[in-house]
């Protein structure tokens, strides 16, 4: 282990930090302005940039798409040779610039001013020529640094990402957006199965494992293996659930003296199961309640218990729900 490069990695995290808390502090009425913009922006939100500030801009305009505000990035350069034409004037640009000086980004200020596009800026200096010519200005001065030199994009670019996020937050709490409208923009990977399946997509609900409260124990069983749920379901003559015979309350059942296979399955059963009488709640949530539980099954049922299906905690767990 060398401590220096311990030492060194602590050392340009503490200074990346100190200088958001201290961008934290400058936040002004520019900032507000900034979000005023966007957030009755008709048209999109156009992210340009440079260089690194280019690669942050492309972050920030895919935040700010998956949280519900259009937006894309146009490199400068493309946009002076034809790309233009993709900003309309109910646009606002989020210009990014640690200078305010990129040629690429001043040169192509004339044609947005020619069009009345409203311009977001991002730099060091609010007399830069980029800014100079911004409706709103949101500074992303540094004392310094990470790197050794003073020279490398570094702390800069941190800050830079870190407002855009604080622009996205905080058009998602103007707006009121909430986990169901985050769930619409994320619909594939693993964040769009917790917000976007609902326990209807995986339950079973056919050959469920049920049986009559009188059936004997011994010929629950034989129906426990064959539902392949680990559990049978005990319904009466209306389908309506009342109890529910498991792995472990059969083992339980086991140690028992006075264990009998002819004895009623009801005998032996949990006679207050746990279940769900909404199948349009959210996998996630259903995973979470069987995990507080300590249980493997959960039976689902409609307003007056009858049963409707049955989801396994191995079932959530395949399908990538956490």
């Amino acid at each position: 282990m060398n401590i220096d490069d311990i030492k060194q990695a602590k050392a340009v995290l503490q200074l990346e930090a100190q200088e958001m808390l201290r961008a934290a502090e400058g936040i002004s009425t520019d900032f507000s302005k900034a979000l005023d913009l966007m957030q009755f922006c008709r048209g999109k939100v156009i992210i340009m940039g440079v260089g690194k500030s280019g690669l942050i801009g492309a972050k920030i305009a895919a935040t700010l798409a998956s949280t519900g505000t259009p937006s894309f990035f146009i490199h400068p350069t493309e946009a002076m040779h034809g790309d233009l034409g993709m900003i309309g004037k109910e646009d606002v640009v989020l210009a990014i610039s640690y200078s305010g000086e990129s040629g690429e980004l001043v040169a192509i200020l004339p044609h947005l001013k020619r069009f009345g596009i409203p311009l977001i800026t991002m730099s060091q200096n609010p007399q830069s020529s980029l800014s100079k010519v911004g409706d709103a200005f949101i500074s992303i001065w540094i004392e310094r640094e990470a790197c050794p030199l003073n020279a490398a994009p570094t702390c800069s670019t941190t800050l830079t990402l870190a407002l855009g996020d604080a622009l996205a937050v905080c058009l998602m709490e103007r707006r009121g957006f909430k986990e169901c409208d985050f769930a619409s923009f994320h619909p594939g990977g693993s964040l769009g199965r917790r917000l976007f399946v609902k326990v209807a997509d995986l339950m079973q609900s056919e050959n469920l494992p049920l049986i009559p409260p009188h059936l004997p124990l011994k010929e629950a069983i034989v129906k426990m293996s064959d539902g392949r749920l680990g559990n049978a379901i005990i319904v009466d003559e209306e389908g309506r659930l009342t109890g529910v015979l498991s792995d472990g309350d059969l083992r339980r059942a086991m140690m028992r003296e006075e264990f009998n296979l002819s004895a009623k399955a009801i005998d032996y059963a949990t006679k207050n199961p746990k279940y769900c009488d909404d199948e349009t709640i959210l996998a996630s949530e259903i995973l979470r309640y069987i995990e507080e539980n300590k249980i493997q099954l959960l039976v689902i049922t409609d307003k007056e218990k009858r049963v409707k299906g049955a989801v396994h905690l191995h079932k959530l767990i395949e399908a990538g729900i956490k």
